[in-house]
């Protein structure tokens, strides 16, 4: 009888033992990041080796994965968009996707996004490349994928150069569409998980669009291109040319960066509902912008860099750029923060060595890469107003969160408040502070359908002048939760 336990007992830690092998195999596919399918698949992983960036010039050791390349959005036309992914330093599988979009239109997400606010490498002053590693980056908490769109911008390219003359919202939206079906079919691991899109400034144009056209076509994708979209985060956007003016001249009087005569002049010769504006207001704007030849309009309260090899420039519209005349003005803002952490990256991205671990600039463009495109000086289709698309979204259920760093003269705090009231959703939960660590991060307002978030003493850049404030507030987006409005 007990030889026949011991047989039993041994039979049983046996089956448990197999058991956890088992359970163990799974787990381990599991951490593999890859799913069954793209496992089986050969040619879905040579492509992703293909991309894969192993070690770029000056880099610090990481233990997460990055890809770069490019995506073909237009065979006839040969127009190609480069992207710079990066899985989540931890549990990539298990986390969400986040696109990044900058503006402009016609700044590079890898220039600003990646590499000076909110990706993993920011570029260093050196005599050779050198990267230093953000600890605030935004992979900490989702699987990070920013894309140079349209064509034109940084390494993104078009083989018919007639492109550059018609771009403008649409093309743009439809071109990242394209971009993101084709994405997922190269990295079909991660189709299954939520998919945001984030961005600042003009994203205030390409996040609502782009989003517009994944909610839409869902509704008739196959099972194969459907993206799993949750929701939308914009920045210091551009979402309504009359209020965002509007803003803009009134947050400048109220910080004292123009004179009582100035304001007085700008609001009685210019009619902001009008999508051209009169010469008498344009010539009253031109002595507005004057002013901030010698601060920073991105960041009041922050030092201008004074490098002789500041060539970068930035780009931010706020009215349609073919009907306006102060484009060339907003055109030939100098960059804003580290002060000068544009310089080091226009440097570490025309670095050969750089762009050929980044599979970049394989056509070999006949011009340097640069942080907001020379060459799109025209845009055929700015709408003036992004409301209905928000008001859509927030009826078709999508996450919508909005903030603004309140050092901002581009877009500032006064104007995306003036556009939020023009919005007319209703008041969930009014002006509240929300804290990080015990200090005020800034204040919200919980909307029927809608979050705005400001953040306390940022700048447009708000994971430049915030990283750990922005940090947190992606966390708290991503999990759809309020942030703390008592100090932790």
């Amino acid at each position: 009888m007990a030889l026949g336990s011991d047989f039993f007992i041994s039979n049983l830690l046996l089956h448990v033992v197999l058991l956890i092998c088992f359970c163990l195999t799974i787990e381990a596919l599991a951490e593999s990041k890859i799913s069954a399918t793209s496992y089986l698949n050969s040619e879905v992983l040579a492509q992703q080796e293909a991309d894969r960036v192993h070690r770029l010039p000056g880099q610090p050791e990481v233990k997460f994965k990055q890809y770069a390349g490019y995506i073909t959005v237009n065979e006839t036309h040969g127009r190609a968009l480069f992207y710079w992914f990066f899985e989540s330093t931890e549990k990539p599988h298990k986390k969400p996707l986040l696109l990044w979009l900058n503006g402009g239109p016609g700044c590079s997400s890898i220039g600003y996004g990646q590499s000076e606010e909110l990706g993993p490498f920011f570029p260093q002053d050196s005599s050779h490349p050198k990267l230093k590693l953000n600890p605030h980056s935004w992979n900490k908490a989702s699987n990070l994928l920013f894309l140079e769109s349209p064509v034109g911008v940084g390494f993104s390219y078009t083989n018919t150069s007639n492109d550059i003359n018609e771009l403008g919202d649409t093309i743009a939206a439809k071109d990242s569409h394209t971009f993101l079906i084709k994405w997922f079919r190269r990295f079909p691991q991660f189709r299954s998980h939520e998919f945001y899109i984030a961005g600042e400034s003009y994203a205030g144009h390409y996040v609502p669009q782009l989003s517009e056209l994944i909610f839409d076509h869902n509704h008739n994708a196959t099972k194969k291109d459907h993206i799993n979209f949750k929701g939308l985060m914009i920045g210091n956007a551009l979402l309504d040319d009359e209020t965002d003016q509007k803003g803009m001249i009134d947050y400048a009087w109220d910080h004292a960066v123009i004179s009582d005569a100035l304001y007085h002049n700008i609001t009685t010769k210019c009619n902001f509902s009008l999508a051209n504006l009169t010469d008498d207001c344009n010539t009253e704007l031109n002595k507005y912008f004057d002013v901030y030849g010698i601060i920073d309009m991105y960041s009041l309260y922050t030092p201008r860099c004074f490098s002789n090899k500041n060539d970068s420039r930035r780009v931010v519209t706020g009215t349609v750029p073919q009907t306006s005349s102060i484009f060339q003005r907003l055109h030939k803002r100098l960059a804003g923060y580290d002060p000068c952490a544009s310089d080091y990256t226009a440097v570490y991205l025309n670095t050969p060595e750089v762009q050929k671990a980044l599979h970049a600039n394989v056509t070999k463009i006949p011009y340097p890469w640069t942080h907001c495109s020379d060459n799109i000086t025209f845009w055929s289709d700015a709408p003036q107003s992004m409301l209905p698309v928000i008001k859509k979204l927030v009826a078709g259920g999508i996450r919508i969160w909005v903030y603004s760093g309140d050092n901002d003269g581009r877009i500032p705090v006064t104007a995306t408040r003036y556009t939020l009231k023009k919005l007319g959703l209703e008041i969930v939960e009014d002006w509240t502070p929300w804290y990080t660590s015990r200090q005020v991060g800034g204040w919200t307002i919980v909307y029927n359908g809608l979050t705005f978030v400001t953040i306390r003493g940022a700048g447009h850049q708000v994971p430049t002048f915030a990283p750990k404030q922005a940090l947190q507030l992606l966390r708290h987006f991503l999990a759809n939760k309020k942030l703390p409005p008592q100090p932790i």
